[in-house]
């Protein structure tokens, strides 16, 4: 697994080995917000880790194009950074980009596995609510994931179905992994989110192919997830070309947390 290698660079605080893994297309997001390839090594690099041990279980693989590959898992994590302990449990997403003779990671966000019902600290969004630059393709990408939230909201399973690919899954903002597109349109359309309006910002898409993008974006929506308020998120989907139409094929989505 390609994954390992990153996980024992950061375990055995390998610096080198980030500039070559990641793409220079590299997304991502950790709880503070949107991650670029510079960043994201500057945090790996700049925070103080301390790893004793990490596992891996439950991996799927998802091809997404002939060079685009969509890995998701669930990661067992013993450690500290900047004295916090690491969370213990997460769902994971990554995908790999073939670049030459290469897989490269041009993605990675993880969800930390927490219980939906039990209260979640309050949210700080960084950054302002301005438009942010994107490839060819944001838009018409963020349009179909502006009509999945309005669908969402509407508990519309049928419209959502419309929207995504055959084959999709999710990982929620409480670290619920959702592996299946009938596993998801249950959870979706089902009635642990009572919700009045959503709204999608910030959108940008990254083109990874000719046919898989990214687009990360803010989501919010003014209601309650299994008794909690809904906080702002920081989302990632990704689209797959069917024909000439995106569809929607997998999202991650955490709490945008300062």
């Amino acid at each position: 697994m390609l994954e390992k290698g990153a996980y024992e660079a950061w375990k055995s605080k390998d610096v080198k080995f980030w500039d070559t893994f990641l793409s220079d297309k590299f997304v991502g997001y950790d709880l503070s917000g949107k991650l670029d390839k510079k960043s994201a090594i500057s945090g790996i690099n700049g925070t103080d880790c301390e790893i004793k041990s990490y596992a891996f279980s439950d991996g799927q693989m998802q091809v997404l194009a002939p060079d685009v590959a969509l890995l998701t898992y669930r990661a067992t994590v013993d450690g500290k950074c900047g004295g916090q302990k690491v969370p213990a449990i997460s769902w994971a997403a990554s995908v790999f980009l073939r670049e030459g003779d290469a897989w490269k990671e041009v993605f990675h966000a993880e969800a930390p596995v927490i219980d939906p019902k039990a209260a979640v600290a309050d949210v700080v969004v960084k950054g302002k609510d301005s438009p942010a630059m994107g490839d060819a393709g944001t838009d018409e990408m963020l349009a179909v994931e502006k009509v999945v939230w309005e669908a969402w909201k509407d508990h519309d399973g049928g419209k959502i179905s419309e929207l995504t690919a055959k084959e999709i899954s999710f990982i929620n903002i409480f670290g619920s992994y959702f592996e299946s597109k009938a596993e998801a349109l249950k959870d979706w359309s089902g009635a642990g989110c009572e919700v009045k309006s959503v709204s999608v910002t910030n959108a940008a898409g990254t083109m990874i192919a000719p046919t898989v993008g990214i687009l990360t974006f803010r989501g919010s929506a003014d209601g309650t997830c299994f008794g909690q308020k809904v906080g702002p998120i920081w989302g990632s989907s990704i689209y797959v070309k069917d024909g000439d139409v995106w569809k929607w094929a997998f999202g991650i989505n955490l709490p945008a947390r300062s």
